[in-house]
């Protein structure tokens, strides 16, 4: 069956609001952000390694959900970045978290007809990179680039018939299955291991604790000091002659696992300079349970990297790299650099001196073995696991546009 051309208006569902914008100006402002309630679709929900991120969530209240009934999205429907990152999409999912979703000003939503297409053939067919510059080409360009309704109505697809649909889709879903399961086990290891420290360190419930005495919240054979004196912030890395360097963005670090997804290699040598082992603390986004935090582990063992000046780089030869990583996920460290922001409203930064005032415990050499014993096998399996889902990455990447051309036969 040949595969015939539509504009993405001509696959929207009937349904009323089939294809939609966020609500306009007034209608949806941050004090409008509620505890809970109807969960709100912002660009952090969108990303190049999942097709969406089902949490993170600002939240309006029932009543406003109401009110903003026709900017809804629900699972099956696809969100398209209006302003922002131009080219995302994603594809909430069947078995999302909630049954219904409101898209910020910043997204457009999608109903596709299911007679017509899968919503997960449209969403891999925008994922193409031809297609991500498509959209960035028809941006327009006054103010902060932007798309609009129109334009994206007007972007066509190239659509088999739904057996061949389904066909390519067993594919493509079967790769992002195994990357999927991959971040889950990996999320559960990180898990462990930031419990482990938690228990350990933070409760103070570790090995040989009944028999330990502390005074003043300091077990024997501990010592207390001040941040800086245990982790140097920001050390002097001497940088090699060679060329090229990895290089890492802020939009490298998830906000929910130590894993850095996307560092390439590039030319020059400005920047934040990190090697193995080193931990990344963002200075703008340090919030409790989700700030992004990443491990460095993905270079050879002389390699330097560089990196956003938005990082502060945390390294220790008093304490392990795996130790210093879990303490900067701790609530009071991140608590206390929340606290300690300083600049305009919209441009605060961590400053690494905060840390100064930030009392730590450090435990002696033998109890620190211990953990290290247990969470340094965690790290190294994340590491293989992340290893392994950079390469279905790869061969997805690769295959994803001949599939879509129907360049390879199914």
């Amino acid at each position: 069956m040949s595969w015939e051309i539509y504009s993405l208006d001509q696959i929207k569902s009937t349904i009323p609001y089939a294809c939609v914008g966020g609500p306009f100006g007034s209608e949806l402002t941050t004090r409008d952000y509620v505890d809970n309630g109807v969960p709100v679709v912002r660009g952090n929900n969108l990303s190049t390694d999942r097709r969406f991120h089902d949490d993170n969530f600002v939240f309006v209240s029932e009543e406003k959900g109401k009110a903003l009934q026709s900017n809804s999205a629900r699972p099956g429907d696809l969100v398209f970045t209006q302003r922002g990152t131009l080219g995302q999409v994603g594809l909430i999912p069947k078995e999302a978290s909630y049954e219904r979703y409101i898209v910020s000003q910043s997204q457009m939503k999608l109903t596709v007809d299911e007679k017509r297409a899968r919503p997960e053939f449209v969403y891999y067919y925008f994922r193409q990179p031809a297609m991500i510059q498509l959209i960035k080409q028809r941006a327009i360009t006054s103010g902060v680039p932007h798309i609009n309704l129109g334009i994206l109505k007007s972007l066509e697809i190239r659509l088999p018939g739904l057996a061949e649909q389904d066909r390519i889709l067993a594919i493509l879903s079967g790769i992002d299955a195994g990357i999927e399961n991959n971040r889950r086990r990996m999320a559960l290891l990180e898990e462990a291991a930031r419990q482990l420290y938690r228990e350990w360190f933070v409760r103070l419930r570790f090995p040989g604790h009944e028999h330990t005495r502390v005074t003043n919240g300091v077990p024997e054979g501990w010592e207390s000091m001040p941040t800086p004196q245990a982790i140097q912030m920001n050390p002097s890395t001497p940088l090699s002659d060679a060329d090229e360097h990895w290089w890492v963005e802020m939009a490298d670090l998830p906000t929910d696992s130590m894993v850095i997804q996307n560092a390439i290699k590039r030319d020059g040598r400005s920047g934040s300079k990190f090697r193995n082992g080193d931990t990344l603390f963002a200075r703008i986004t340090p919030c409790l349970e989700n700030g992004k935090t990443g491990f460095v582990n993905f270079m050879e063992e002389d390699e330097v990297g560089r990196g956003s000046t938005e990082f502060i780089v945390l390294r220790s030869e008093k304490v392990t790299p795996e130790f210093v990583y879990c303490l900067a996920r701790t609530y009071d460290f991140r608590e206390h650099a929340i606290k300690s922001m300083i600049g305009a409203s919209g441009r605060q930064r961590v400053q690494e001196s905060c840390f100064d005032k930030l009392m730590i415990l450090v435990p002696p050499k033998t109890l620190l073995a211990m953990f290290n014993d247990s969470v340094v096998p965690i790290f190294a399996q994340i590491k293989t696991l992340h290893a392994q889902n950079r390469r279905l990455r790869i061969a997805r990447d690769l295959l994803l546009p001949r599939l879509m051309t129907g360049e390879v036969a199914i």
